[in-house]
Formats: structure tokens, sequence, C-alpha cells
């Protein structure tokens, strides 16, 4: 299925400048937005307790609220609604000692005035645990960022390595500042989605330098961006419909999915915008700024491919016993 039929290749780089301060803008207002809001990190990393309870009819915040602040180990707890009005979640920053104890029962307890209620759910991870789980998930990345740069720099001319690698901090940036803007709880399954933005960010990116380096070898001109303009226009369609149905499964996790897939879903969302977008508004014209020379780079085939067949020739003299 083809969206766009290729024709005549569209000036895409015609406005990388304007594309690029666009870019940089975004990503040092995220680094901004981390620096001065900071995430708000869940229980996975932060450590505390999650109770969730539903009510047999509209939850009574204001009460739920009473009632903890009553208790001293929950006067600091946070009450919201947990994807109907029904059902509530309420959250401590610490979690008890005592492991044994039943967490449920002592809510039921605390809050029996308020009405009738079942306790669905109870999560508690201690301060060390939460602490330990959010050094090995940057630890995660970081190994995912310098695997990615190595079999890149193996696939690829050096520039394009470094193209991708800049195009993924930068979508990896934006995606942490839109978590850090709009105080998506910071757990394991927001790093689980850091982590698949990474993957789909390097795939589109891919397949844009792979059809670029197609181009390289075929062109007949030496001017990189009329190169570029040509492979990105051919990628076009495929790029259109692998973005616009994975979007489309996505957002209806995000729809349907319950309140527990919301973070994880919205960052995939975002993470899918800003890969689509960086893998042909930023990725290559880095390769351009990074001072990748179209002509040197025919050269560098030529050379090698005349050494080849220098081999071949030997190879084929040695079987014919000239040699």
């Amino acid at each position: 299925m083809e969206f766009f039929r290729y024709t005549k290749p569209i000036d895409f780089m015609g406005k990388a400048k304007y594309f690029g301060i666009f870019s940089l803008i975004l990503v040092l207002s995220s680094w901004a937005i981390i620096l001065i809001k900071g995430f708000n990190y869940g229980i996975d990393f932060a450590g505390g307790t999650v109770i969730q309870i539903k009510y047999d009819k509209k939850a009574p915040l204001e009460e739920i609220r009473k009632e903890l602040s009553k208790v001293e180990k929950y006067k600091d707890a946070t009450v919201t609604f947990f994807g109907s009005e029904q059902e509530v979640i309420i959250r401590t920053k610490g979690s008890s000692s005592e492991v044994t104890k039943d967490i449920g029962a002592e809510i039921k307890n605390i809050l029996k005035a308020t009405g009738n209620f079942e306790v669905r759910r109870v999560d508690m991870v201690g301060p060390k645990i939460g602490s330990e789980l959010r050094e090995k998930g940057l630890k995660a990345t970081i190994f995912a960022v310098i695997g990615i740069l190595l079999y890149l720099t193996f696939r690829f001319e050096w520039r394009f390595a470094l193209a991708s690698i800049i195009a993924l901090i930068h979508d990896v940036s934006i995606a942490l500042g839109a978590i850090a803007l709009l105080s998506i709880p910071f757990n394991l399954d927001i790093l689980a989605a850091i982590l698949t933005i990474l993957g789909y960010s390097l795939n589109d990116t891919i397949i844009v330098f792979d059809r670029i380096r197609e181009e390289l070898q075929k062109s007949k001109t030496n001017d990189l961006f009329t190169i570029i303009n040509e492979s990105i226009t051919k990628t076009l369609s495929r790029t259109t419909l692998t973005s616009l149905t994975t979007f489309l499964v996505v957002f209806v996790l995000y729809l349907f999915g319950g309140e527990i897939l919301k973070g994880f879903s919205l960052t995939l969302l975002i993470g899918i915008v800003v890969g689509t977008y960086s893998s042909i508004f930023v990725a290559a014209p880095i390769l351009k700024w990074l001072g990748f020379d179209v002509k040197e780079y025919k050269e560098k085939l030529a050379q090698k491919k005349k050494r080849e067949m220098e081999k071949e020739k030997l190879r084929a003299q040695f079987e014919q016993g000239v040699v």
C-alpha cells in the first residue's frame, strides 16, 4: 500500500535549519522542565504503598482524606480517583516495616465509616528497593544506548551512527520532558516505554539511512540534501503506514486499557510522534552538519570495490594454478 507515490522528491531538507532550531528548543525546554520540576517517581522507584479500593457508589474523597488524616502514618497520603468515580487510589510515601501486617484489613477498619468498599490491590516497595530499581533502570538505558552505538558503528559509517544516537537522545529527552511536565508517575512500566521508544525510533531511522546509503551508491549527484530528499520521499509511504498503524493501536490502548496503562500508552504515543519526526527532520540533516561528503564516500566505495575485485582475481588465479 502506498499513500505517497514517488514522482519527484519532496524538499524536506529545504527547511532543515528551521526544524533543527525547533528541535533544539524542544530538547532544551525538556531538560529545563526535568531540572526544575523533576519526575513524579512512583512507588517502584521512590518506595511507598499504593492501596486501590472500590466503593459500591461514588467514592467520598473528602471523607476518606479526613479519616486517613486521623492516623499518623496516613496523614500525608494522597487520595485520587482511579479510572472511575467508584475506584480510589491511596498513595503513601513510606512503606510499612511490618511486612506481615494486613494493610487491607487496616484500611478497612480506618475507612469503615465512609461506606461499603472492597480493597482491590495493595502494593508495597521499600525505599532501598526503589533506589536499587532506579539505579538498575538507569544502567539498563545506558547499556541499551551503548549497544545501539556499537551496532550502528559496525553497520554504518560513523557519521550515520552518531546522527542516530543524537536523534535517540532528542526523542528520549522530549519524551522524558513530557513525562515530567504531565507529572506521569515514573514507574517500571514508563521505563519500559522509554526503552520501547529507543527501539522504535532507531528502527525508523535505520530504514531511512538504509535508503540513503542505497541512493548514495546509485545517484550521480554529489549533493547530500538532494539524495536525502529522494530517500525520504521513497520511504515516506512506509514510514506513514507504520507510524499511523502503531499510533492507532497504542491510542486504543490508551483509551480502553484502563488507568494502569494510561501512563505507559501516553508515553508511547509521544515517542511514536517524536520518533517519526526525528527520523525525517533530525537524523538525516545531522549527516550534513557532521561534514558527511558524498564524493569522498563514493571514492571509498570505489576503492573498496577495487580491493574486492583484486582479491577475487587473485583467488581465481590461485584456483586455476596460475599463482
